[in-house]
C-alpha cells in the first residue's frame, strides 16, 4: 500500500531516526539523500525520536558522522521535556537510565528521591536496579513513574531489543502506579515538534518503523502517519487491528517520493 493524498499542502515532516534513517550504525539506503530532497523541496524536518540511549548532541555528532546533514536543534528526544517537567513540579527523580544521558540531569536534586525516571537503560536493567526502583515507588505516598517513550521493542544492527516500555509495564503491574509517559506516542510529544516548526498537524506527516508509537500516535494527533518496511517492521504490522497507516512504503527513500508527489 502506497496511497497518499493530502486535502492541504504539507509543509513539515516529522522523522523517526532508529530504523528510518539508520539501523544501529549503519545508514539505511536512500535516506541521506531523501532527508536531503525533503529540504530542497522547502519542507520543515524534524527528528522526534524516543532514544535515550544517547544525548541531543552525541545523536547530532553520530548522524553527522554518517553523512546526515542535521542540527542539534532538529532532534526532538523526551529528556529535554522530562527535564523541564521536573523543575516546574519540583521532582526529585531517583534514575533508571544509560549511563550515557546521566549528564542531561546534571543540576538536578535526586536526594530524597520522591519519583522515579525510567528510560532506555540497556544492560543497566538489572534485578538489582529494577527492584531498588520498585521499593522506592512502593515506599511513597505519592509515587510518580515516568517513562522515556514506552516502546516494546527496537531494532539495533539487524536483531530486535527489549525497550524501555517492558521493564516500564514491569514496574506498573509490581507497583499498580501507571506510568506518565513523555515522548512518543504521547500527543504532547508530537504537538511540541509541530510548534517548534510553526506548522499544523493537518500540514505535516510522520515517518516511522513503529505502527503504534510513530504511526498510531502522530494520527491521533492529526499528522498522516507513513510506515516503512524499514527498522522494527513486522509483516504483521500492515494488518494493524487498531492503527492503519496513510501509506505503507518500503523506506523513507520512497516515503519521500511521495510527499513530494502530493506537494
Amino acid at each position: 500500500m502506497s496511497l497518499l493524498k493530502f486535502h492541504r499542502p504539507i509543509n513539515g515532516v516529522l522523522l523517526d531516526i532508529s530504523g528510518v534513517l539508520k539501523d544501529g550504525t549503519s545508514v539505511i539506503k536512500g535516506s541521506i539523500e531523501a532527508v536531503n530532497k525533503l529540504r530542497e523541496a522547502g519542507l520543515l524536518i524534524k527528528l522526534v525520536t524516543n532514544e535515550t540511549q544517547e544525548t541531543r548532541r552525541s545523536l547530532a555528532q553520530s548522524l553527522a558522522s554518517l553523512g546526515f546533514s542535521v542540527e542539534e536543534k532538529d532532534i526532538i528526544p523526551p529528556c529535554p521535556a522530562l527535564i523541564r517537567l521536573l523543575i516546574q513540579e519540583k521532582l526529585r527523580p531517583h534514575l533508571l537510565v544509560h549511563p550515557n544521558v546521566m549528564q542531561e540531569f546534571e543540576g538536578i536534586d535526586m536526594t530524597n528521591p520522591n519519583c522515579v525516571v525510567i528510560g532506555d537503560a540497556a544492560e543497566n536493567f538489572t534485578y538489582e536496579n529494577l527492584n531498588t526502583a520498585f521499593r522506592i515507588l512502593m515506599d511513597l505516598e505519592n509515587p510518580r513513574l515516568f517513562s522515556l517513550g514506552r516502546g516494546r521493542y527496537y531494532r539495533q544492527d539487524r536483531d530486535l531489543m527489549l525497550d524501555v516500555g517492558v521493564y516500564t509495564a514491569a514496574l506498573e503491574f509490581a507497583t499498580g502506579v501507571r506510568a506518565e509517559i513523555v515522548g512518543k506516542p504521547q500527543p504532547e510529544f508530537f504537538k511540541s515538534a509541530l510548534e517548534d516548526m510553526g506548522v499544523k498537524p493537518e500540514e505535516a506527516v510522520m515517518i516511522g518503523d513503529d505502527i503504534v508509537s510513530d504511526v498510531g500516535g502522530a494520527q491521533d494527533c492529526g499528522l498522516a502517519g507513513v510506515l516503512v518496511r524499514t527498522g522494527k517492521f513486522r509483516p504483521s504490522d500492515e494488518a494493524h487491528p487498531c492503527v492503519k497507516p496513510d501509506a505503507i512504503v518500503d523506506n523513507l527513500a520512497k516515503a519521500a517520493e511521495l510527499i513530494l508527489q502530493n506537494k
